[in-house]
């Protein structure tokens, strides 16, 4: 695109140019040339009237005084008895020379001529100078066009960015806006995306929670009954074998419900998986450094490095993203990332030095619609779901400076809880 609005400002130019500027130019020549002839005409007068002048005061005219008047001309001047009075060098044959001719009521004829060759220089100089003024528009109207279209591209290019991550369940609004009233309106219709977005994950893991909760209990309940009749059947033969087998149906059943839950939990962009939490938090810090930078901050890193989590990679970084959003709007002071390894979490801790959380915010920070300022209430709602879903959970573990923690499961802890076989007859 910007390739195109180059060439599309250099071919506007070029035509306005061609336009306007051979136009111009050719008026110009022709104005050189005739105020030229119109100067050697206006010297012939004057010619004349000296002469004449001279004549009726009885005074000598030679050509050195003449020529002495009007140098660089060459003057031939008839008297009325036929005599002839040149003056200057005459040009040699074949020159281009402009010639004009005067003369009076007394017989008085002045001829006088003029090389053309300095009235040529002169459009020559006059041609190179409005080609200069060519060049130099082209030149700002090419400059013009590449700041124009570094105006229009690199938006277009974010924009296409922001709507890349919403196709891949990222569903955080950015919030950025870049003076130009189109891609300004283009930003806002995503953002209210990215919230629309966001509200149907979070519902969908809702429901999956909800499902698996209100589905679990009466399965477990019927198994009780199932290993009750076991236990007291009058023909433990046979009702021992059935109740067996229909245990063994319920717990597939259980099973089966519960894969098919996990399933609708995550969303198209991947299942957790053991993944290592370094890349995902220098990422993130790569991306938010520039910003914090502009409000001269920084976001500092430190603890155990080469830990791995189990989580998905994109709930992981928008969690930290939306930490560090957060830090950044309410926020103060370096902002701090600290992972560590507890007995049967990896934490990543995310604090700063700011005035930290409202007393009366401190019990609601994670309710939907809360927010201290300048805020949609979304943001640490919509990571404690992501952290939920994965798995883990989101705290505030300190108020004052405010520090989050995630808590991530370990790959050992979701190895074992994936170790569930069972069996039975079908």
């Amino acid at each position: 695109m910007r390739r195109r609005l180059l060439l599309s400002t250099l071919a506007v130019a070029v035509v306005a140019v061609l336009l306007l500027g051979i136009p111009l130019a050719y008026s110009t020549e022709r104005l050189i040339y005739d105020e030229a002839q119109q100067q050697v005409e206006r010297e012939a007068a004057t010619v004349v009237a000296g002469v004449n002048l001279r004549e009726e005061l009885r005074q000598s005219i030679t050509g050195d005084q003449i020529a002495k008047e009007f140098p660089g001309r060459y003057i031939v001047v008839t008297m009325a008895d036929g005599t002839q009075i040149t003056a200057g060098n005459a040009p040699a044959k074949g020159d281009h020379v402009i010639t004009k001719m005067a003369a009076n009521d007394r017989g008085i004829h002045v001829q006088v001529s003029r090389d053309a060759g300095d009235v040529e220089a002169d459009a020559v100089r006059t041609f190179l100078l409005i080609g200069s003024l060519v060049v130099l528009g082209v030149g700002v109207a090419v400059g013009l066009a590449m700041v124009q279209a570094r105006k229009l591209t690199l938006p277009l290019i974010d924009l296409a960015e922001t709507a890349d991550r919403l196709g891949s369940g990222n569903a955080r609004p950015r919030r950025r806006r870049y003076g130009v009233p189109e891609v300004d309106r283009v930003a806002e219709v995503l953002d209210r995306s990215a919230v629309r977005i966001a509200d149907l994950l979070a519902a969908s893991r809702e429901f999956a929670s909800d499902a698996s909760h209100q589905l679990r209990t009466p399965l477990t309940a019927l198994s009780m009954r199932l290993e009750e009749m076991i236990e007291a059947a009058e023909y433990p033969d046979v009702v021992r074998e059935e109740g067996v087998a229909a245990a063994a149906q319920v717990e597939r059943l259980a099973a089966v419900v519960e894969q098919l839950l996990a399933r609708a939990k995550h969303d198209p962009t991947g299942d957790a998986i053991p993944i290592g939490v370094d890349e995902i938090v220098a990422q993130q810090v790569k991306e938010w450094e520039p910003v914090f930078r502009r409000e001269n901050r920084r976001i500092g890193m430190s603890g155990v490095r080469g830990l791995t989590a189990v989580v998905s990679p994109g709930g992981l970084s928008q969690i930290v993203a939306t930490l560090l959003d957060n830090s950044l709007v309410h926020g103060d002071g370096e902002v701090t990332i600290h992972t560590k390894e507890t007995p049967i979490s990896i934490v990543v801790e995310v604090g700063d030095e700011g005035a930290g959380v409202p007393p009366e915010l401190e019990r609601r920070v994670f309710d939907r619609n809360v927010s201290g300022r300048q805020g949609t209430g979304l943001g640490l709602y919509l990571a404690r779901s992501l952290a939920t879903a994965d798995g883990g959970r989101l705290e505030l573990i300190r108020a004052r400076p405010a520090t989050f923690a995630i808590f991530l499961r370990k790959r050992e802890e979701a190895l074992l809880a994936r170790e569930r076989v069972v069996s039975g007859p079908a």
